[in-house]
C-alpha cells in the first residue's frame, strides 16, 4: 500500500517537473499563456495531495509562476475553469484559498465582454464561502457592472443575474454596494492614524476604551467597511466613479428588489461627482411614485445610515466591535436623506430616531443652515402627521429643542420664522404642553416686539395658533394672562396689538368683564386691523341657531357698568384721558362709542332680549322689555347700592349708564348714543326724564344739530322731558317752541322745533286721553285748562301752516308732527269749513301722494299721517274719504309705497283699535290691547268689499298689484279680525287670480297671501280652501263667489290668461308636486318656501316676517324629502325662469345637507330617465340639464347598470323636435361621455370592467348605427376615448368592437362620396377612392381599432377571425373592406404566431376581395395578402399561388390579371422570403406577365411594371434568371401558346422570343420544344395578335441559327420552319402578311437558305400591285378609310422592298434568273415614287449590290453588269438630284459609293460605260452645292474618282 502511495507521489512529482520544464521553455507570452491555461487548475488541485513533498513542489512552481505572471500584465489566466474549481463543494479549503488568489489575479485581466459574461458566476461562487473571500469576489464584480448590458424588457428569464433565488447573496451584495457608494474619492486608509473622537458627538464615550488604535473611517462607514472597499488593489477615483455608476445602472435595471435599493439611490444622489448624482437622481424621480415611503424597512435603513451606529448597549450587554462601528454620514448625504423622510408618515412616527435626527440637524457639530432648515421642516412634518399616541413623548423634547434654537440662534431670520411657526403647530397638536407655561407666551410677545419684520409674521402666526392652548385658564393663571394681554395692547407695534386682541377675545369667556374691557379699548385703536377685529368680536350678535345662542354669554349689565365707571374715573386722573375742545373724556371717541353700544347690548341681554341687528328701528322693538328691566333695577337698587360705590355720586347702574351717555353725547355726539339716551329715558320717563328738565337748553342745542336724524331723535327726547312738566312751565315751553318755529334764520332750528312741538302736543294729548279714561267721573282737571287747550290748538295750526312750506324739509317735519298729534288724539282743529280744517288737511295730504313734485319721503310720511288720523280720533269724520283716497292713489312702479299704503289702510280701517295707537317705548304690538272706553270706528267690511270687488279685478295691472299688497297687509295685521276670518274663500280667490299676473312680485305676494289665508282657517275651511286652490290651479277654471248681490268677483277671463301663457305655471308645478305626494295642502308650504323676490329682504318686506313662516314650512315638509328630492332636483333646471327660481328656493330651504343628492342618487336618476321622454318639452329639457349636473364629478359605481338606458334614452332625445332640448341632450351626453371614459380607467378595477361591458354594446349597436349624425359622432368619440383610457380591459370585447367599428367606417362616410365615385371616370375614381380609404384609415374609428389590436392574443382571435372573414366577404363600402385589410396587416405584425391557424381562412376571404371591381379595394386586399403569407402555412401559400396561376392563365377578365400582379408584387415586397421559397411557381408567371400585350387605349403598363419588378428583384440578372428557371419558363410559355385566348398565345410568343433573344442560343431539347410550340400555334386561321408568333419565330431562328444546322430529333428542321412561314406569307390579311413576309425574310437571312423563287412570287406581285398606276383608281371609300388603307399599303410596299433585300440569296443561279428583273423593278420605282418609297428602294439597292455576285471577280459577266449599271445610273440620278429630301440624297450617294468600291475591288471599271459616268458626274456636280457639308464633301470625292477614270 505504502509503496503504491510512494510511487503515486513520485508520479505526481514527475508530472510537476514536466510542467516546470515546459514553463522554463516557454519563450513568448503566448506559449506561457497556453501552458498556464492548460496546467494551472490541475496544479492547484495537487495542493490537496497528502504528500508533503508534492505540496512543496506545487508551492515552488506557484512562486515561479507568480513572478512571471506579475511582470507580464497581458497574460490571461483560465478564470472560467478556476471559478468552476472554486465552486466545487468537494474542494479542500487549501485549494480554494489558492484558487481565489488566481481568480483575483486573472479576472481584471480579462477583456470586458468576458468579464461581463462571468459576472453572474462570481455571484454564484460567493455562496457559503468565508466573508473575506466573498468580499474579494464582490470587489471583482463591482467594476464589471458598469459594462453589463441588461435587456430592455425586464423579464425574469432574460435577466443576467438571477438573484431572485439568492436572498443571502443579494443582502451581501447590497451591503457591499452601499459601502462603495459611501466611499469618498481619493480616500487613503492610514493604518497608523488613530481614530479621533470628534467626528460624532454620540460616540465619544464608548470609543475611548475599545477603539483607540483604529484609524478614522470615512463618514457613514466602519473601519472594516472602508478596508474591504479599498481591497488589495485600491481603485483610482475614476474607477470608483465608474463603479458607482455601474451600481446605479444595476439598480436601474431592476436586478434587485426596488425596496432594497432605495437607500442606495438616495446616497448615490448625494455623490460629489455630477455623473453619479444625476443618474441616481433621475432614477429616483422615475421611481418616486412607486416607492412606498411609509415602508418601515426603507425608513429604518435611512435612519441607520443617517445616525450611524449609536452605541446603545444591546440586550446581551455586548458592545459592537469597534472596527464594525459605523459613523454617521456626512452632511451632504444627510441633506439628501431628510427630504425623503419628509415624504414619509412612517418617518414621523419612528421614535427615537426622529428626535435624534431633529437634534442632530439643529445642534449637531457639522450641521449647516440648509440642514437646519430641513430639520425644522421635519419638525413641522412630525407635528402634522405623527399620531396622538406617538407624539406624546416627543412633545417636551421638541419644544425644548425649538425654544433652545429660538434663544440661541440668531443668524437667519427665515430659519427663526420656521422655528416659531413650528412652535405654533406644536401648540395646536399638544395644547397641554403650553397651558401651564405662560412665560412662553410672554417670550413670544417680547420677540414680536423686537424681531425683524420678516420673522414677525411667523411669530404672529405661532401666537395665533397657541391661543387655543390657554382657553381653559383659571384663577391666578387667568389673572396673569389678563395683565399680560393688557400690557401688550398698548405696545406701538401693530402686530403685537393684533395678537393681543386675539388673545383677549379667545382665551377668556365672552362674559369675562376685564377682557371685554380690553377689547373695548382696542376698538378705539387707530389701526383698522386691530379695531376691526375687536369690533367683530364685540358686535358678534348671537347667531340664528339656538346652539350658538346658549353659548354666547354676556357680562351682566350692572357689573359691566360699574367696571367701566371705575376704569373711567381712574383714567380721568391719568394721561390716558382724551381731550376734545373744552371737554375731557375718559376714553377716545371710538372706544367710548363702542363702550356705549356694548353696554346697550349687555342691557338688552340682561333684559332677556336677543338683539338681532344694529339698526335703531330693530332696537326700538326691544324697548318695552328693556324698560321693564330698568324699572326693576331702579326699584331694587335704591336700597342696596349706597354701600357699593358711594364715591361716584351716582349709584344706580342705570344712572351711571345715562351719565356716560350724556358725557359722550356732550363731547362727541353720534346717532347711536343719542338713541341709547332717548331709549333709556323714554322707557321710564317718570323717574329718568325729570332729571333733564333743567337741561332743556342743552337738549335744544342737540335739536339744532346738522344731521336730520339727530334732530328728530333730540326732538323726541325733548318731548319726553317736557311731558314731565305741567302748568305754566309747560305753557312757556310750548310758547317758546312756537316762537322758534317762526325764526327764519336757521331751517335746522325750525325743523327741530317743529318736530319737538308735534311730539310734545302728541304726548300731551295721549296723557290727556289716559287721564280721561282713568278719571271719567272727575269733571275737570287742573292740567287740561281751556287756555292750555287754546295753546295746543294754536300750536297745531302753527304746524299746519308749514305744510305748504317751500322747504321740503319743513313740510315733511310738519307732516310728521301732525301724524304724531293725530295718532295720539283728535286733531284740535275744526272738521270742515274755511281755514285749516280736518277736511282741508286730508285733501291736501291725499293730493301729495300722486304728485310728481313730491319726494318719496314726503309721500311716505303723508300716507302714514293719513293712516294715523282715524286711530287717534274715533269720530274722525272723513275716514272713508281718506281710505278711498288712499286706494285711488295708485301709481305705477311704486311698490314700496304700496306697502306703506297697505299699512295705512290697515290702521285707518280698524281706527281706534289699531296697534298704532300704543306708546312704542312701553308696549309691544303683541301686548297691546285698545283701551276699553275708546269709540269704535271699524270699517274693515267696507274696505274688504272695495278691495275685492273693485281693485283686485281692475283692468289696470298696477292697481291689481297694489290691491294684492293691501290685502296681504290686512290679512297679516288683522289675522284675528272676524271679517277677515269670514271672507277667507273670497280672499283666497282674489290671491289666486293675482297668481297668474305677469310680474313676479304680484305672484309672490299672492302666494304668500295664500299661505297666510290657509293658516287662518279652521280644519274644515282648510280642506275647502285646498280643494278650491288645487282645482283652480290645475284646470285654470274660474271660481265664482257671490259677494254681494250679483257681483262677479272676476271680470272677463282675467284668470290664467297672460300674454306669454306662463303666469300660473310655477304654481301649477307646485300644486302638482303637492298632489303627487297626495298631500295637496302642502302647496301652501311650497308657496311659503318659494320666496325669491328681493322685496322680502327690504325693510318693508321683512316686516311681514315670512322667513319665520318659511322655516316652519320647511320643518313640516321634511318627512316628504325622499319623494320631493328627485322632483325638486329636476325642477331646478326648468327652462321657465319663474319655476326655476321658485324651486331652487324650495330646494335651498329643504335640502341643507350636502350629501342629500348622493343619498337619493338612484331615485333622482330614475325620475330623470323616466322624464327624459316625457311628452312635454320643458320636462325633457330640464331632465337633460339635471342629468348633466347630476353626473358631473360623482362616482357612478352603483349605477353602472343604468348607464346603457341613460345613453339610449339620451340618444333618442338628441333627435328631439325642439332645438333647446337637443342642445340640452347634447350637453348631458358630453358629460356622460366624460364620466364614462373616466369610469373605464384600468385603475377602477372591476367597476371599470363592468362599465365597459355594459357600454360597448350600447354604443356600438345604438350609437354608431344611429341615423342622427351628432349621436354617431359622439358615440365614436366616446369609443375612441374609452379605448385610450381602458387599454387592456378592451381585450375581451375586441371581437365585437373591431367588426362594429369596421362597419362604421363605411356607414359614417358621407353618402355623397359614393354617388360621386359612381359618376367619376376611372382615373378620378381611383384617385378619389384612395383618398377615401386613407381618410378612413386615419379616422378615429381606425384609431380605436388599432388601440384594441395591441391587446389581442390567441384567446380572442378565435372569435374575431370568423367575423373579419364575414366582413371581407359581405362588407359593404370601401372603408370597411379597406379597414379589414389593414386590420389583417396589423394582426400579422402584432401576433404572427397566434395568427397561423387562422391564416387559411383569412386568405380565402381576401381572395374574394382581390377580384373586387374597385381597384383601391383590390390593392388593399393584395397588400394584406402580401403580409398574410408570412404567417400562413406553406400548404396554404402553395394553394394560393396555384390559384393565382390558374387565374392568370385561364381567366379572360383583366381584373383577375391585375389582382394576380398586385398580389404577387405585394408578396415579393412584404414577404420576400416566402416568395423565394416558392420562386419556381412565382417567377415564371412573373416572366410571362412582364410580356403582357398592352392595349393602346388603356395604359396598362403598370401591371407589366409590377411583374417586371418581381422578376428583377428575385433573379440574379435577367439572363441568369432565364437559365435558372428555363424548364419552368418553357412549360409556362408552352401552356400560354396552347391557351384558348389569342391574347395569351401572343403573350406566350413574346415571352418565348424574349427567352430566345436573351439566351442568344438555346440548347436542345429546349429549342425544339419552343419551335414546335410556336409552329403549332402558327397553324390555322389568322387572329389578332398572331403576328407575335411570327416575330417570335424570327427571333428564335435568328438567335439560334447555328443550333438549327445540326439535325436533332423532335426539333423542326429549317425546311419545316420555312415552309410554315412562307405559308403564312400567303394569308390575305395585309397587316399580318407584312409581318409574315418580314419574318420569312429574317428566317431566310439567318439560315442563308435560297427560297427566292417562292418568295419573290409572293412579294413582287405585292410591289407591282402597289404601283402608282394601280393605286389611283378606287377612291369611292370615305377619306379616313382611304387614308388608313394608303398608310397600310405604303407600309406593305416598304416591307416588301426590305424583305427582298434580306431574302436576296448568295446563289449564282438564282441571281442570274432574277437580277435583271429586280434591277428593272427597282429603277422603275425609283423614278416615280414618293420619297419614302425611294428611300426603301435605295436601301434595297444597297442590299442588292452588296450581295450581287456579278461584282465579284470569279463570277464576272461584264455585259450583264454594264446593263444593270446603266439602268441604275439612269434612275439614281433622280434621287441624287432630289432637292427636297436629304435622306434620299444620302442613301443614293451611299449606293454609288458602294458600287464604285465594289468595281474597284473586282477591277471591272470597264462595265461602267462613259454614258453612266457622265450621268453620275453631272448629278454629283449638282450636289457639290448641297446644303449639307458632309454630302458636298462626299459628292466631290466621288466626282473626283469618276473624273480620274476618264
Amino acid at each position: 500500500m505504502a509503496a503504491a502511495a510512494a510511487s503515486a507521489s513520485q508520479d505526481e512529482l514527475n508530472q510537476l517537473e514536466r510542467v516546470f520544464l515546459r514553463l522554463g521553455h516557454a519563450e513568448t507570452d503566448e506559449q506561457l499563456q497556453n501552458i498556464i491555461s492548460k496546467f494551472l487548475p490541475p496544479v492547484l488541485l495537487k495542493l490537496s495531495s497528502t504528500q508533503e513533498g508534492v505540496r512543496k513542489k506545487v508551492m515552488e512552481l506557484l512562486v515561479h509562476l507568480n513572478k512571471r505572471i506579475k511582470s507580464r500584465p497581458k497574460i490571461q489566466l483560465p478564470v472560467e475553469t478556476l471559478l468552476v474549481q472554486y465552486q466545487d463543494p468537494a474542494a479542500v479549503s487549501f485549494v480554494t484559498n489558492f484558487t481565489i488568489i488566481y481568480v483575483k489575479m486573472g479576472y481584471p485581466r480579462l477583456p470586458v465582454e468576458k468579464q461581463c459574461e462571468l459576472a453572474p458566476t462570481l455571484l454564484t461562487a460567493m455562496e457559503g464561502k468565508p466573508q473575506p473571500q466573498q468580499d474579494s469576489l464582490m470587489h471583482l464584480l463591482i467594476p464589471t457592472l458598469f459594462h453589463m448590458k441588461y435587456p430592455v424588457e425586464s423579464s425574469k428569464s432574460a435577466s443576467p443575474f438571477n438573484l431572485a433565488e439568492k436572498p443571502k447573496t443579494v443582502q451581501l451584495l447590497l451591503d457591499f454596494m452601499l459601502d462603495v457608494l459611501l466611499m469618498p474619492y481619493g480616500y487613503v486608509l492610514n493604518e497608523s492614524q488613530s481614530r479621533q473622537n470628534s467626528s460624532s458627538g454620540q460616540s465619544s464615550s464608548s470609543n475611548s476604551g475599545g477603539g483607540s488604535g483604529i484609524p478614522q473611517p470615512p463618514p457613514g462607514m466602519s473601519f472594516y467597511a472602508a478596508k474591504r472597499v479599498i481591497g488589495d488593489n485600491p481603485w483610482t477615483p475614476e474607477q470608483l466613479e465608474q463603479c458607482k455608476l455601474g451600481i446605479v445602472k444595476f439598480i436601474e435595471a431592476e436586478q434587485v428588489p426596488e425596496l432594497e435599493a432605495v437607500l442606495h439611490l438616495v446616497i448615490a444622489s448625494s455623490d460629489t461627482r455630477h455623473s453619479v448624482a444625476t443618474a441616481a437622481d433621475l432614477e429616483l424621480k422615475s421611481k418616486q411614485s412607486l416607492i412606498d415611503w411609509n415602508n418601515p424597512a426603507i425608513i429604518n435603513k435611512m435612519y441607520k445610515v443617517y445616525l450611524g451606529d449609536i452605541p446603545l448597549k444591546t440586550k446581551e450587554g455586548a458592545v459592537l466591535k469597534p472596527e464594525l462601528k459605523r459613523d454617521p454620514v456626512s452632511t451632504r448625504v444627510k441633506l439628501k436623506i431628510v427630504p425623503h423622510l419628509l415624504r414619509s408618515r412612517q418617518a414621523a412616527e419612528t421614535f427615537p430616531a426622529n428626535i435624534q435626527v431633529v437634534y442632530d440637524g439643529l445642534f449637531g457639530t457639522n450641521t449647516n443652515s440648509k440642514l437646519r432648515t430641513l430639520s425644522l421642516q421635519f419638525v413641522h412634518h412630525i407635528c402634522i402627521t405623527c399620531p396622538e399616541i406617538k407624539i406624546k413623548p416627543l412633545g417636551p423634547m421638541l419644544l425644548n429643542g425649538l425654544t433652545k434654537l429660538i434663544n440661541e440662534y440668531k443668524e437667519d431670520p427665515k430659519l427663526l420664522s420656521m422655528a416659531y411657526s413650528a412652535v405654533g403647530k406644536l401648540s395646536s397638536r399638544m395644547p397641554h404642553l403650553f397651558t401651564k407655561d405662560i412665560a412662553l407666551v410672554q417670550q413670544l410677545f417680547e420677540a414680536l416686539c423686537k424681531e425683524e419684520p420678516e420673522t414677525r409674521l411667523a411669530i404672529q402666526e405661532a401666537l395665533s395658533m397657541m391661543v387655543g392652548a390657554y382657553s381653559t385658564l383659571e384663577g391666578a393663571q387667568r389673572t396673569l394672562m389678563e395683565a399680560l394681554v393688557a400690557s401688550y395692547l398698548i405696545k406701538p407695534e401693530v402686530q403685537v396689538r393684533q395678537v393681543a386682541v386675539k388673545f383677549a377675545s379667545t382665551v377668556f369667556p365672552s362674559d369675562h368683564i376685564p377682557s371685554r374691557y380690553l377689547l373695548l379699548l382696542a376698538a378705539g385703536d387707530p389701526r383698522e386691523e386691530v379695531h376691526g377685529e375687536a369690533q367683530r368680536v364685540l358686535r358678534c350678535l348671537p347667531g340664528r341657531n339656538r346652539k350658538e345662542n346658549a353659548s354666547k354669554q354676556m357680562p351682566s349689565f350692572p357689573e359691566m357698568v360699574y367696571y367701566i365707571q371705575e376704569k373711567a374715573s381712574h383714567r380721568m386722573k391719568t394721561p390716558a384721558k382724551y381731550m376734545t375742545g373744552t371737554t375731557v373724556l375718559p376714553f377716545n371717541p371710538a372706544a367710548f362709542g363702542e363702550i356705549v353700544l356694548y353696554l346697550r347690548t349687555c342691557l338688552a341681554h340682561s333684559a332677556g332680549v336677543v338683539p338681532t341687528s344694529q339698526s335703531l328701528a330693530d332696537m326700538q322693538d326691544h324697548a318695552p322689555a328693556i324698560g321693564r328691566y330698568i324699572r326693576t333695577l331702579m326699584s331694587g337698587s335704591q336700597a342696596t347700592s349706597s354701600s357699593s360705590s358711594s364715591k361716584s355720586g351716582e349709584t344706580n347702574p342705570v344712572q351711571i349708564y345715562i351719565g356716560l351717555l350724556q358725557q359722550l353725547l356732550a363731547g362727541v355726539g353720534g346717532l347711536p348714543v343719542m338713541y341709547c339716551l332717548l331709549e333709556a329715558v323714554s322707557v321710564y320717563p317718570e323717574k329718568l326724564a325729570a332729571k333733564f328738565v333743567d337741561k332743556t337748553e342743552w337738549i335744544k342745542s342737540l335739536m339744532n344739530s346738522s344731521k336730520e336724524e339727530m334732530r328728530e331723535l333730540a326732538a323726541l327726547f325733548y318731548s319726553v322731558v317736557v311731558s314731565t312738566v305741567s302748568g305754566n312751565e309747560l305753557k312757556s315751553m310750548i310758547e317758546q317752541l312756537i316762537k322758534t318755529t317762526k325764526d327764519n334764520h336757521s331751517p335746522e332750528i325750525q325743523h327741530g322745533s317743529l318736530l319737538a312741538l308735534g311730539f310734545t302736543v302728541g304726548r300731551y294729548l295721549a296723557k290727556k286721553k289716559m287721564r280721561m279714561a282713568e278719571q271719567r267721573d272727575l269733571e275737570t282737571n287742573a292740567d287740561f285748562l281751556p287756555d292750555q287747550e287754546e295753546l295746543i290748538q294754536s300750536a297745531t295750526e302753527t304746524i299746519g301752516s308749514f305744510l305748504d312750506s317751500t322747504s321740503p324739509l319743513l313740510a315733511i317735519a310738519a307732516c310728521t308732527a301732525l301724524g304724531e298729534i293725530g295718532r295720539n288724539g283728535p286733531l284740535p282743529i275744526p272738521s270742515e269749513g274755511s281755514g285749516f280744517t280736518k277736511l282741508h288737511l286730508v285733501e291736501s295730504l291725499l293730493n301729495r301722494i300722486p304728485s310728481s313734485k313730491e319726494t318719496n319721503k314726503m309721500k311716505e310720511r303723508a300716507i302714514q299721517t293719513l293712516g294715523y288720523f282715524p286711530v287717534g280720533d274715533g269720530d274722525f269724520p272723513h275716514q272713508k274719504l281718506l281710505l278711498q283716497g288712499l286706494m285711488d292713489s295708485v301709481e305705477a312702479k311704486q311698490i314700496e309705497l304700496q306697502f306703506t299704503i297697505g299699512e295705512a289702510i290697515t290702521s285707518a280701517a280698524v281706527g281706534t283699535s289699531s296697534v298704532a295707537a300704543r306708546d312704542a317705548w312701553l308696549v309691544t304690538e303683541e301686548e297691546y290691547t285698545p283701551p276699553a272706553g275708546a269709540k269704535v270706528n271699524d270699517v274693515v267690511p267696507w274696505v274688504l268689499d272695495v278691495i275685492l270687488n273693485k281693485h283686485i279685478v281692475s283692468p289696470n295691472p298696477h292697481v291689481r298689484q297694489a290691491a294684492c299688497i293691501w290685502l296681504l297687509s290686512l290679512v297679516r295685521k288683522l289675522s284675528t279680525h272676524k271679517e277677515v276670518k269670514s271672507h277667507l274663500k273670497e280672499i283666497q280667490s282674489a290671491f289666486v287670480s293675482v297668481l297668474s299676473e305677469n310680474d313676479e312680485l304680484s305672484q309672490d305676494v299672492a302666494s304668500k297671501g295664500l299661505g297666510l289665508v290657509y293658516e287662518l282657517g279652521n280644519e274644515q275651511d282648510q280642506q275647502e280652501l285646498v280643494s278650491t286652490l288645487v282645482e283652480t290651479l290645475m284646470t285654470g277654471k274660474r271660481a265664482k263667489h257671490e259677494v254681494s248681490g250679483e257681483t262677479v268677483v272676476f271680470q272677463g277671463g282675467s284668470l290664467g290668461k297672460t300674454p306669454d301663457g306662463q303666469g300660473l305655471s310655477t304654481y301649477k308645478e307646485l300644486c302638482s308636486l303637492a298632489s303627487d305626494l297626495s298631500q295637496p295642502d302642502l302647496v301652501y308650504k311650497f308657496m311659503n318656501l318659494a320666496n325669491h323676490h328681493a322685496m322680502w329682504n327690504s325693510r318693508k318686506g321683512a316686516a311681514f316676517g315670512f322667513n319665520v313662516i318659511a322655516t316652519r314650512a320647511g320643518e313640516q315638509l321634511a318627512p316628504f324629502l325622499p319623494q320631493l328630492v328627485p322632483r325638486l332636483y329636476r325642477y331646478q333646471f326648468d327652462p321657465n325662469l319663474g319655476i326655476r327660481q321658485a324651486m331652487t328656493s324650495i330646494w335651498n330651504a329643504l335640502v341643507t345637507d350636502k350629501s342629500t343628492v348622493d343619498k337619493y342618487l338612484k331615485e333622482i336618476l330614475q325620475d330623470l330617465v323616466k322624464n327624459l321622454t316625457s311628452n312635454m318639452w320643458r320636462v325633457r329639457e330640464s331632465s337633460c340639464l339635471a342629468l348633466n349636473d347630476l353626473l358631473r364629478g360623482r362616482p357612478l359605481d352603483d349605477i353602472i347598470d343604468k348607464l346603457p338606458e341613460i345613453w339610449e334614452t339620451l340618444f333618442r332625445v338628441q333627435d328631439d323636435i325642439k332645438e333647446s332640448v337637443r342642445k340640452a341632450a347634447e350637453l348631458a351626453l358630453k358629460t356622460l361621455s366624460k364620466v364614462c371614459v373616466k369610469m373605464c380607467d384600468p385603475a377602477k378595477g372591476a367597476a371599470g370592467q363592468r362599465t365597459i361591458a355594459v357600454l360597448l354594446p350600447c354604443l356600438l349597436d345604438k350609437g354608431m348605427m344611429s341615423p342622427v349624425t351628432e349621436v354617431r359622432a359622439l358615440s365614436i368619440n366616446t369609443l375612441v376615448k374609452i379605448s385610450k383610457s381602458a387599454g387592456a380591459m378592451l381585450k375581451p370585447h375586441a371581437p365585437k368592437l373591431i367588426p362594429a367599428l369596421l362597419e362604421s367606417l363605411s356607414v359614417l362616410e358621407p353618402q355623397v362620396l359614393n354617388y360621386l365615385s359612381l359618376r367619376a371616370t376611372d382615373q378620378e375614381k381611383a384617385a378619389m377612392d384612395s383618398a377615401r380609404l386613407s381618410a378612413a384609415k386615419s379616422s378615429p374609428m381606425m384609431e380605436t381599432i388599432n388601440m384594441c389590436l395591441q391587446y389581442l392574443d390567441v384567446s380572442v382571435l378565435g372569435e374575431l377571425v370568423p367575423r373579419l372573414c364575414e366582413l371581407i366577404r359581405s362588407g359593404v363600402g370601401l372603408g370597411t373592406k379597406g379597414g379589414c385589410a389593414s386590420v389583417i396587416v396589423s394582426l400579422t405584425t402584432q401576433c404572427p404566431q397566434d395568427l397561423t391557424p387562422y391564416s387559411g381562412k383569412l386568405m380565402s376571404a381576401l381572395l374574394s376581395g382581390l377580384t373586387d371591381r374597385n381597384s383601391v379595394i383590390q390593392k388593399s386586399c393584395a397588400f394584406a395578402m402580401g403580409h398574410l403569407v408570412r404567417t400562413s402555412r406553406d400548404s396554404s401559400t402553395e394553394k394560393l399561388l396555384q390559384k393565382l396561376n390558374g387565374w392568370y392563365m385561364e381567366k379572360e377578365e383583366p381584373i383577375y390579371k391585375t389582382s394576380c400582379a398586385l398580389t404577387v408584387h405585394a408578396i415579393g415586397r412584404y414577404s420576400p422570403d416566402v416568395l423565394k421559397n416558392h420562386a419556381k411557381e412565382v417567377l415564371p408567371l412573373a416572366f410571362l406577365g412582364m410580356h403582357e400585350i398592352t392595349d393602346e387605349e388603356k395604359a396598362e403598363k403598370e401591371e407589366c411594371n409590377l411583374w417586371t419588378e418581381v422578376w428583377q428583384e428575385n433573379v440574379p440578372g435577367s439572363f441568369g434568371g432565364i437559365r435558372l428557371y428555363l424548364q419552368e419558363l418553357i412549360t409556362i410559355t408552352q401552356k400560354a401558346l396552347q391557351s384558348q385566348s389569342w391574347k395569351m398565345k401572343a403573350q406566350g410568343a413574346i415571352a418565348m422570343a424574349s427567352i430566345a433573344k436573351q439566351t442568344s442560343s438555346l440548347v436542345p431539347p429546349y429549342l425544339g420544344m419552343i419551335l414546335a410550340a410556336l409552329l403549332q400555334g402558327l397553324a390555322g386561321r389568322t387572329w389578332a395578335g398572331k403576328e407575335e408568333l411570327l416575330k417570335a419565330i424570327a427571333c428564335v431562328v435568328t438567335a439560334c441559327s447555328a443550333q438549327l444546322e445540326k439535325p436533332v430529333p423532335n426539333q423542326p428542321s429549317t425546311n419545316e420552319i420555312l415552309q410554315a412561314v412562307l405559308k403564312e406569307c400567303c394569308k390575305e390579311n395585309l397587316k399580318y402578311k407584312i409581318v409574315a413576309i418580314n419574318c420569312a425574310a429574317d428566317v431566310l437571312k439567318a439560315t442563308k437558305e435560297d427560297r427566292f423563287q417562292e418568295f419573290s412570287d409572293i412579294v413582287i406581285p405585292l410591289i407591282k400591285k402597289n404601283s402608282p398606276e394601280s393605286t389611283g383608281i378606287r377612291t369611292t371609300k370615305n377619306e379616313d378609310e382611304n387614308e388608313k388603307e394608303k398608310e397600310l399599303q405604303l407600309e406593305c410596299l416598304l416591307g416588301a422592298f426590305e424583305s427582298l433585300g434580306k431574302a436576296w440569296p448568295r446563289n449564282v443561279e438564282t441571281q442570274r434568273c432574277y437580277r435583271q428583273e429586280l434591277c428593272k423593278l427597282m429603277c422603275e420605282r425609283l423614278k416615280l415614287s414618293t420619297w419614302k418609297v425611294q428611300l426603301g428602294v435605295l436601301q434595297l439597292m444597297n442590299a442588292f449590290f452588296q450581295g450581287l455576285m456579278l461584282l465579284e471577280e470569279e463570277h464576272a459577266d461584264p455585259e450583264a453588269l454594264a446593263e444593270i449599271l446603266l439602268e441604275t445610273c439612269k434612275s439614281i440620278t433622280y434621287s441624287l438630284e432630289n432637292k427636297t429630301y436629304s435622306s434620299v440624297r444620302t442613301e443614293a450617294l451611299s449606293v454609288i459609293e458602294l458600287l464604285l468600291k465594289k468595281l474597284e475591288e473586282s477591277k471591272q471599271w470597264e462595265s461602267l460605260t462613259s454614258e453612266c459616268r457622265v450621268l453620275l458626274i453631272e448629278s454629283l456636280a449638282t450636289m457639290e452645292t448641297d446644303s449639307r457639308p458632309e454630302l458636298q464633301e462626299k459628292a466631290s470625292l466621288l466626282k473626283k474618282t469618276l473624273e480620274n477614270l476618264e
